[in-house]
């Protein structure tokens, strides 16, 4: 197996990558869903940088969505996040200080401390 999944963004053709431990904690937050349900990733407005990761479960694809499809699950993310996201790497980590998904954003120039927003 190996240890990412890649789809190319429709815009760029910059790879967004997900991790296997990601995928496995997907699987796990997606137990007792209805079958059909993907996690979406989205960037949003606001945050104390200017931007910030948004996670909700989502059971449509739309059809401009760019899909990451690894074990089983499906990450989804929209076609203007996905330009924000471009070369990312979707991980997920777990630490003395807490376990979270984690998005490694090359295009990220400054972030804030608790790691959920930054500026472009």
């Amino acid at each position: 197996m190996t240890e990412t999944v890649t789809a190319e963004t429709p815009t760029t053709g910059t790879p967004i990558t997900l991790t296997a431990r990601a995928a496995k904690q997907v699987a796990h937050v997606l137990e007792g869903e209805e079958s059909g349900t993907m996690l979406r990733v989205a960037v949003q407005g606001g945050g104390c940088s200017g931007f910030q990761y948004g996670f909700t479960l989502d059971d449509q694809r739309n059809d401009d969505d760019l899909a990451l499809e690894r074990d089983g699950v499906t990450v989804l993310i929209d076609a203007v996040s996905a330009d924000y996201l471009a070369g990312s790497e979707i991980d997920y980590v777990d630490d003395l200080i807490g376990s979270a998904f984690k998005i490694n954003n090359p295009n990220a120039t400054a972030s804030c401390g608790c790691g959920t927003s930054f500026s472009i």
